[in-house]
């Protein structure tokens, strides 16, 4: 029985269109975001934990420094490891376009021109054939059970994750370049207070080596005092050394060649910024890049699996060919217009494979159980290094006001211990204790501040905020 092309076409259409736009739902288990009991609020912040976050404010806000900002700009533009995450996001952004072009035909062009020769007779000749195939070919796997579907979202769904790592290296970027600022600042202060402390030893040790001069002191106390001045000496070189390394790491954030850094000094009597509140815990599952990174590689593994569990069904697909024949081919067919067409739908389904199905659906699943672990173990050390910072800020503040304390009375001692000296009430030691005394403090003053600076900074970070263009 011979059937008419548009009659061919018809049964094509009214058997394969339902099963096209009526296919069962993608087999395997749709995403749920897991149960995670995130804390009230955070540890050590307080009786109460306030809806507003110091995440919510934008960067140049949270670092009000010119020289920051500047610097956070010019780290944004040019950093090299937030390059290559923005090419990370283009690369998943490509894979997830490739896992989508699946959902249609593919369609190629064709030509064939097949030459063939018979060969017979006593002296080996034959007849030659030559014709011409051309023409457009179609394939096209129909997504009935939802592999196709899956595949797709898992692509999608590591695009998303892609750009949350872009997040977080920028997160992680202002960060860096803040905390680095803020050593660089308390480091200049440090070497400040070396500076001024040497200035102030070499007037001592100018003050003892005229009494030595004159016959009032002795080679003890000069050789006493000069050994302080050197210890105050060989602290100056390890600063500079340090200023210059972080120079050199910040520089690098910057995408510069290492060299100096414009910053503004900070005072020994700065006032640090007031208390900033952290927000509420559960919102840090939204916000945290890391943690929603972690949950969309969640929740394309749990695609993955719904993936391999679409392999065990049959792959159902179509193929068709349109075109035209020329040359001695048409002798062949009894059409005398030259064209051809066909449609050919194939079913087709794996019977034996040695178990390689199975094996793939539990690695999916054992992948599934390692990322759900470490999205808990995200979400977990978000909400440590929240409380982390708290805490950090809270004591490092209770330092300062007793390292500061402790300089104020440490300078009058030293005042005092000079004009008892002077008196003869007093011995060189007490001016010598004096003054190591009150240079190792204002050295440790200058460090908690810088600290303090650096842990808001931190404290910003940890809680997801910087990533505001």
């Amino acid at each position: 029985m011979v059937l008419r092309r548009h009659s061919i076409a018809g049964l094509a259409t009214a058997v394969i269109l339902p099963i096209v736009l009526d296919g069962c739902g993608p087999v395997g288990p749709n995403y749920k975001r897991p149960q995670i009991n995130p804390p009230v609020q955070y540890r050590f912040a307080g009786d109460q934990t306030q809806a507003a976050s110091l995440a919510d404010a934008p960067w140049w806000q949270v670092f009000d420094d010119p020289a920051l900002q500047a610097l956070i700009r010019e780290a944004i533009a040019n950093n090299l490891d937030l390059r290559a995450a923005v090419a990370r996001v283009e690369f998943a952004r490509a894979q997830a376009g490739i896992a989508k072009s699946y959902f249609y035909p593919q369609v190629d062009a064709t030509v064939d021109y097949p030459i063939r020769q018979t060969v017979g007779g006593s002296e080996g000749t034959g007849d030659v054939s030559n014709g011409g195939v051309y023409g457009f070919r179609l394939a096209w796997e129909l997504d009935l059970f939802g592999r196709i579907r899956r595949e797709h979202e898992a692509a999608v769904a590591r695009v998303l994750a892609s750009e949350q790592g872009r997040r977080g290296v920028l997160v992680t970027l202002v960060g860096d370049v803040a905390t680095t600022y803020f050593l660089l600042r308390q480091l200049d202060l440090q070497l400040e207070i070396s500076l001024r402390t040497l200035a102030s030893n070499d007037q001592t040790v100018d003050y003892f080596q005229t009494r030595l001069d004159g016959g009032v002191s002795n080679r003890l106390e000069v050789d006493r005092i000069r050994a302080n001045r050197e210890v105050t000496a060989a602290k100056i070189p390890d600063l500079e050394k340090q200023i210059a390394i972080a120079e050199d790491a910040l520089s690098v954030l910057l995408a510069r060649p290492p060299g100096p850094i414009t910053r503004a000094a900070l005072p020994i009597d700065t006032a640090a910024p007031p208390a900033i509140p952290p927000g509420v815990p559960a919102s840090l599952l939204e916000r945290r890049p890391d943690v929603v990174q972690a949950e969309e590689l969640l929740v394309a593994a749990n695609a993955d699996i719904g993936a391999a569990k679409a392999l065990f069904f049959p792959d159902i697909s179509l193929t068709g060919f349109l075109g035209g024949i020329s040359g001695q081919v048409l002798s062949l067919l009894s059409s005398s217009t030259g064209g051809v067409w066909s449609v050919t739908p194939s079913l087709v389904q794996q019977v034996f494979n040695a178990g390689r199905l199975t094996n793939n659906l539990a690695a999916t699943r054992a992948t599934y159980e390692e990322t759900l672990a470490l999205y808990q173990k995200a979400a977990l050390n978000g909400y440590r290094e929240v409380a982390d910072s708290l805490v950090t800020i809270t004591k490092l503040a209770q330092i300062r006001v007793s390292q500061q304390t402790g300089v104020d009375q440490l300078q009058d001692a030293a005042v005092l211990a000079r004009d008892r000296y002077t008196s003869g009430l007093a011995s060189y030691l007490d001016v010598l204790n004096a003054d190591q005394q009150l240079f190792d403090q204002q050295l440790q003053l200058a460090q908690t501040l810088g600290s303090e600076f650096s842990a808001r900074a931190e404290l910003y970070r940890a809680l997801g905020g910087g990533w505001q263009p």
